[in-house]
Formats: C-alpha cells, sequence, structure tokens
C-alpha cells in the first residue's frame, strides 16, 4: 500500500482546480470535473481490501510507514491519470469489457458448460422393441427410426446396433454450402437451440463433415441428409499412430475406428494430407466434453472427405494449417482423469471418416 501525504496529493490534483475556476459556467463539465478530483482523491488515499496481505497491526503500520516494497508485501496500484497540458483530465476507460458470461466463465468449474449430449450406441437386447428403446432413452419413435433409417414395421434383431440421438430430434451432416439458417429451415427447428446443444460459439461456427444435433427437428421426407460417400482407394489413408498399428476397437458412431499402442503421449499421424478445419481443446475432464469425443481435430481432405481424431492429449496443429500425409498433428490422449479426454478410459485415439467408407473397418 502507498501513503501519499498532503503535499504530494496538492501537486497531483492541484492542476485540476485550475480548470474548475473556467468551468462553473457550464454545469455539467463543473459536475464531470469535480467527480473526477473526488474519485481521484479517494483512490488515492483510501486503502483498498482487496489483495491487501492481512498483518498483525505492527507490521502493517511498520510497512505503511514506507513508500517501498518489502519481501511478502502487496501494494496496490492506484489508476494513473491521464492529463492534457497539466490542467484537463483525459477520459479513460478500462482495455477489457468483462460481460457476464465471461464471469461466470472465469468462476464457475471447468466443466460447468458439459451435460449428457453424446450420441449412443445401443445394442437391442432380448425383450426390445423400437417403442420401448425409444422410451428407454427418453425420446420419440420418430428419433430413433430416423437416425436408423427405419420405419415402424422394421423387425429389429437381437444384437443390432442402433443410434441413438441424446435428445428427441434429428442428426445432421454438415455438407458444402451449408448454412445453420438452411439447417434450422429444413428440420423445422430453432436456430438458438441448435447453437446452444451443440456447443457452437456463433452459428457460422460449422464446417463440412461436423455432425449436428438439432433438437426437436423433424426429417422433411423423403429426404434422407447423410453424407455422401466417395469413393476412395484402400491405400489413400495411413495408419494414424505409428507401427505396430494396433485396433482397439472396431467400427463404431460415428464410422470410426479407434487405434492405440496403450501409451498417452504417442504421436498422431495425418492420415491424408489436408487442410485443418478445427482444433477444439478444453481443459475439462467431463465425460461430456465436445459430445464425449473430448478434444479433436479434423482435417478436410482434397477430395472432400473428412478425417477426425479425437481424445488428443495436445494439438500441434492450428486451424488453417496444411498438413502433410504422415505429419505429426497431435499427441495420443484418452486417459481417465486426463483433461480433454471426454468419454474415455485409457490412452488411444479416435479415428473418424465423413464421407467416405473407413478403410480400416474389419
Amino acid at each position: 500500500m502507498v501513503i501519499f501525504g498532503s503535499r504530494e496529493l496538492k501537486n497531483l490534483i492541484g492542476p485540476l482546480f485550475l480548470t474548475l475556476r473556467g468551468s462553473a459556467k457550464d454545469p455539467l463539465l463543473y459536475l464531470g470535473l469535480i467527480s473526477a478530483v473526488l474519485f481521484s482523491t479517494v483512490s488515492l488515499t483510501v486503502p483498498s481490501s482487496i489483495g491487501k496481505t492481512l498483518l498483525p497491526f505492527s507490521n502493517e503500520r511498520a510497512q505503511a510507514s514506507s513508500l517501498f516494497a518489502q519481501p511478502g508485501m502487496k501494494i496496490q496500484e492506484s489508476p494513473e491519470l491521464s492529463l492534457i497540458q497539466k490542467n484537463s483530465l483525459a477520459a479513460i476507460s478500462p482495455p477489457i469489457m468483462v460481460t457476464p458470461q465471461i464471469l461466470g466463465a472465469l468462476i464457475t468449474a471447468a466443466d460447468y458448460e458439459w451435460s449428457q449430449k453424446e450420441v449412443t450406441e445401443y445394442a437391442v437386447q432380448p425383450g426390445d422393441n423400437l417403442w420401448s428403446i425409444a422410451e428407454k432413452f427418453n425420446v420419440s419413435l420418430e428419433t430413433v427410426l430416423w437416425a436408423n433409417d427405419l420405419s415402424k414395421n422394421t423387425a429389429i434383431q437381437i444384437g443390432q446396433r442402433l443410434i441413438i440421438p441424446p435428445v428427441s430430434g434429428v442428426i445432421h451432416h454438415v455438407q458444402k454450402g451449408d448454412t445453420l439458417s438452411q439447417i434450422a429451415q429444413i428440420y423445422k427447428a430453432e436456430k438458438e437451440k441448435i447453437v446452444d446443444f451443440n456447443n457452437l460459439a456463433t452459428e457460422d461456427d460449422i464446417y463440412i463433415g461436423d455432425i449436428l444435433v438439432v433438437p426437436d427437428g423433424v426429417l422433411p421426407p423423403p429426404t434422407v441428409y447423410a453424407p455422401a460417400y466417395v469413393p476412395i482407394a484402400s491405400s489413400y489413408f495411413i495408419c494414424p499412430i505409428g507401427s505396430p498399428c494396433r485396433i482397439t476397437q472396431g467400427l463404431h458412431w460415428y464410422n470410426a475406428i479407434d487405434f492405440s499402442r496403450g501409451k498417452c503421449g504417442d504421436p498422431i499421424y495425418a492420415a491424408a494430407a489436408g487442410n485443418v478445419l478445427k482444433v477444439k481443446l478444453t481443459s475439462s475432464i467431463s465425460k461430456w466434453a465436445f459430445g464425449g469425443a473430448g478434444n479433436t481435430i479434423t482435417i478436410l481432405h482434397p477430395n472432400g472427405v473428412v478425417t477426425s481424431y479425437g481424445h488428443i492429449q495436445s494439438s500441434l496443429v492450428n486451424s488453417g494449417d496444411y498438413v502433410y500425409q504422415g505429419q505429426i498433428i497431435a499427441l495420443v490422449g484418452g486417459a481417465l482423469g486426463m483433461p480433454g479426454s471426454g468419454n474415455s478410459t485409457g490412452c488411444h485415439v479416435h479415428f473418424g471418416v465423413s464421407g467416405a467408407r473407413n478403410p480400416f473397418a474389419q
């Protein structure tokens, strides 16, 4: 804390009163200058309790008697005054405006924004039917039918795997030229709900290959909005991890294969050349981060196919970067409790393909 005596205050604020003399004819200017003088006086003479170290009375008095910082001592900094020609006070505004949303993010837990929004793969059990499955997941029957391209008369088999959206509505695969307004219009849904449910920064925060959940959306018959598959050679993609290229989980949502050599921190390679669309990172340990995928990189390849790399520990590229096939783009993550792991309990990379068959599917 710095103490100013009467001489310091007089030398610092005195020039302001020269301006006060000539401003009496203008009441607004006069009141403004009076307010500035009072604010400056209070700021410079009244110590704040914020950031103040609690000390015994004798130590506090000893510190107050010195104008210089002592070891372990916290000093309150007063706002700087901007004087024009030593007789006028310039207006000063804070350099950063903190909105309620930003303040909330700063003081709330790291996973405050995450809730269960993960698409589920469900294996049909004995005694199940489409109606009971919809009821089990608290979604409409139509939601289950649309997600799996089924009809009410479709017979399901034990062990058959069904896609269950986390909320009643439809799933949309973003394609070239899509806008959020168009998507909302197609499915008769609210644009704001799509933004909120998918944790989008803005309505423009969508890219080719993204998979959006459209809450309360209705599928317009007879069109099915799914990505068109591009035929590619089996050698177009290389394994995204080093040798041995070990698959730890076969094909699962969405068109993905899991790879791992059993260690976090192993390099992840770009399966093919392309442009990095998005790098999504979070410090949250919530299993629902980014819909369960956790930290994710997506890459758009020249043929229009998009690959995604989920559960990564850290990214070595940025959005907009061009990467070459075999370039190290990230490190393997996914360990339980590791920030950005998402819905994962072990070190691996979730390698998804949108717009083509996953060549590693067995």
